[in-house]
C-alpha cells in the first residue's frame, strides 16, 4: 500500500527565486512511497560502493559516522510538482565515499533497503553535488524520509535521492532504476523538467 502525504498538491507561484519551471512551494515534507516503510536499525545498516570491477568497499554505521560529516542547506524538488526550500541536511559528501574507490565508471545506480533502485551519472555525485545524509533539520532522519540514511542529490528531482539507501553499483553503461524503467527521465533535472521519457 503506497503512502501519500500533505503537500503534493498546491498553487504554482512564478515569482519564487529557486523554484523551477512547473514547481509550486511547500511548507510541509511530502511523503511519497511504492510500499512498506523499512525499519533499519544503525547496527545493521551499511553503505557499499562496487566498482564495474567488482571490487567493493563497505562502511558499517560506526565507520559511516566517524568520516568527516557536511551541514548542507538545499533546495529539494520533487516530480510531483512540490518544491522546499532551504532545507537543512547533515550528512557524508559523496566525494569523500568515492576517493577512495578506484573506477572510471561514469554511471551508476543506487540501491536501497527494499529494493528500491536509482540510475545517476557519477558527474552528479561529484564535487560537492551528492551525500549520503543521516540527519534532517537537526535531527536523526525518520523512516519515512528516508532513515538511518538516504542519497541526496538536490540538484535533481527527489526520486533520485533515493531513501534506505544502502549502496552504489558503478557502472560502464548507463540502465535504467524502478522509476526510469517505468516511464521516468533518466536524468530528472528539473530546471529542465525532466519529468518523463
Amino acid at each position: 500500500m503506497g503512502i501519500i502525504s500533505p503537500g503534493f498538491f498546491g498553487r504554482r507561484r512564478r515569482d519564487v527565486p529557486g523554484l523551477p519551471p512547473g514547481q509550486h512551494l511547500t511548507e510541509d515534507f511530502p511523503v511519497l512511497s511504492a510500499g512498506p516503510t523499512p525499519r533499519i536499525r544503525e547496527d545493521e545498516w551499511e553503505f557499499t560502493i562496487r566498482t564495474e570491477a567488482g571490487g567493493a568497499h563497505r562502511w558499517s554505521w560506526e565507520e559511516f559516522i566517524t568520516l568527516p560529516q557536511e551541514d548542507v542547506t538545499v533546495d529539494i524538488h520533487c516530480v510531483t510538482s512540490w518544491s522546499k526550500l532551504g532545507t537543512g541536511w547533515r550528512g557524508v559528501s559523496l566525494d569523500t565515499l568515492l576517493d577512495s574507490v578506484e573506477s572510471t565508471a561514469e554511471y551508476s545506480m543506487a540501491h536501497s533497503y527494499g529494493g528500491y533502485t536509482t540510475n545517476v551519472p557519477v558527474a552528479d555525485l561529484r564535487d560537492g553535488k551528492a551525500w549520503i545524509v543521516h540527519q534532517f533539520d537537526g535531527s536523526a532522519l525518520a523512516a519515512e524520509h528516508g532513515g538511518p540514511a538516504r542519497l541526496l542529490i538536490p540538484h535533481l528531482y527527489f526520486w533520485k535521492s533515493a531513501k534506505w539507501v544502502r549502496g552504489l553499483e558503478l557502472l560502464r553503461h548507463d540502465a535504467p532504476g524502478f522509476w526510469e524503467s517505468n516511464g521516468y527521465h533518466l536524468h530528472g533535472d528539473p530546471w529542465r523538467e525532466e519529468r518523463y521519457w
